[in-house]
């Protein structure tokens, strides 16, 4: 309780302070190398891609995103969206990622690129197969294997989770303090992002707990970071001090 007590003053700072687009400091957005993905020739390519008929509605990503992650969760966006299958395959993707976290042998499998690519494959397919997995997901596995990018399944599913929300409308709100917010104090903060980023979107907030901030908190939505934890105050603070002072303007 008595951290709790200590967030306060933080949150009512960042209360007034979010609704202020000064204060925050935007992340870099310049386009990293495209990573295009190496979909020449594949089979598994033409089983996981579909082409679409004259009468199809057009499909577009929601979000630009760049680099391999970008480029394989656009592409799995795509086929996802025209066979209608978005939800079940982004649970699908966070399963497989779970997996990796929980299995040491299923996580040593897909970072180990000494395995060849036509045994990756086969291995990929009967598991997924085995778990009943999507077509869509199964292919896409085998299409990762095949071109030794299933180290980056985590990344992935974060670009594709990242364009899943943005098509639902949804925006992804992470704060990091060093307890979880009191239920009543999480509530306020969601209006406060709820308010900035107005109606037709919805704040969804995802709790970090990082003992190292020592304090405070920090807001991170839309390429934008709001830092109030202790530590970065401290660093500032201690900057201040080191800093010569010029007295010819005291």
């Amino acid at each position: 309780m008595a951290f709790a007590g200590r967030l306060r003053p933080s949150l009512y700072l960042m209360n007034r302070l979010l609704r202020t687009e000064s204060v925050f400091t935007r992340r870099s957005s310049a386009p990293r190398s495209s990573g295009n993905p190496n979909f020449t020739n594949s089979q598994c390519l033409r089983n996981f891609a579909t082409t679409p008929s004259s009468k199809e509605t057009k499909i577009k990503v929601p979000l630009s995103l760049y680099g391999v992650s970008g480029n394989y969760a656009s592409a799995l966006f795509l086929a996802a969206s025209k066979a209608n299958l978005l939800d079940k395959v982004e649970s699908e993707i966070l399963d497989i990622v779970e997996a990796s976290k929980r299995s040491p042998v299923f996580s040593q499998f897909i970072k180990d690129l000494s395995v060849p690519g036509e045994t990756r494959v086969k291995a990929v397919q009967g598991i997924f197969a085995e778990a009943g997995f999507s077509d869509i997901t199964k292919n896409f596995m085998a299409i990762l294997a095949e071109n030794g990018r299933l180290r980056h399944i985590e990344s992935i599913a974060n670009s594709f989770t990242e364009l899943t929300m943005a098509q639902r409308g949804e925006v992804k709100a992470i704060v990091t303090t060093v307890i979880p917010l009191p239920t009543e104090e999480e509530k306020q903060l969601k209006e406060t992002l709820q308010d900035i980023i107005g109606h037709g979107k919805t704040v969804k907030l995802e709790q970090k707990i990082d003992q190292s901030i020592l304090g405070g908190l920090v807001v991170e939505f839309s390429q934008k970071v709001f830092d109030m934890s202790i530590k970065t105050r401290a660093r500032q603070m201690e900057k201040f001090l080191r800093d010569p002072v010029n007295f010819e303007n005291l």
